[in-house]
């Protein structure tokens, strides 16, 4: 199984789907995603809320067939796809401020909070855009934000398979994961350029992680 997390900036053209096309992914788990978008071959779960207007915050696709469920929190999508919870997150960057969904007085309390909320969902495969940096330096993350993840993630049992691709921005480390089961085989975890032919179709890389 390949799974695949974009960060697509709220941008959706024939060469967007073109590119997730390329990815050869089974499950999506997007970001800033375009309200009404559709994937050839997928089935599509987006968050109630939006992060502006047109623009959801998340969504799971699936080549599977897709159950919805309740949004643990605005930003994150949750569907059960062949009997897995799957959970899609934007987790809150530095100055996303305090005002909905996000509570709290900074990045890293902002972070707690969405993150207990995902964490009592228990989902098996969690991605999206975490704007944290999961091992090295911080230049987007918390501190204790990574925290945060880190103890969800070890909850949850579930390992980011991401942790340490690179960014695109050159010595920074990858804000887009894919964690699944950590005792899941990973045959390969791959970063995609999101710029093509010199356009960049958004300020995020893709990320692919394949499982057996």
């Amino acid at each position: 199984m390949r799974i695949a997390t974009w960060n697509l900036e709220g941008r959706w053209t024939p060469r967007h789907e073109s590119l997730i096309g390329s990815l050869r992914a089974d499950l999506l788990l997007l970001t800033e995603v375009r309200a009404g978008a559709a994937i050839t071959g997928f089935n599509i779960h987006f968050t109630e809320a939006e992060m502006q207007p047109g623009r959801r915050w998340s969504a799971v696709a699936a080549r599977a067939r897709l159950r919805p469920l309740p949004d643990p929190h605005a930003a994150t999508a949750l569907a059960e796809v062949d009997g897995l919870r799957v959970a899609s997150s934007i987790l809150p960057w530095g100055n996303a401020g305090g005002a909905p969904p996000w509570t709290g007085h900074d990045q890293g309390s902002r972070t707690a909070a969405a993150v207990a909320s995902i964490r009592a969902a228990e989902p098996v495969i969690w991605g999206g855009d975490w704007n944290h940096e999961l091992t090295g330096r911080l230049y987007a993350g918390s501190r204790s934000g990574r925290t945060s993840v880190l103890e969800a993630l070890d909850h949850l049992g579930l390992s980011a398979r991401t942790d340490t691709m690179p960014h695109r921005l050159p010595g920074a480390r990858s804000i887009d994961h894919v964690a699944v089961p950590t005792s899941w085989i990973v045959a390969s975890v791959e970063r995609v350029s999101a710029i093509v032919d010199g356009v960049a179709l958004s300020d995020h890389d893709a990320y692919v992680v394949e499982v057996e």
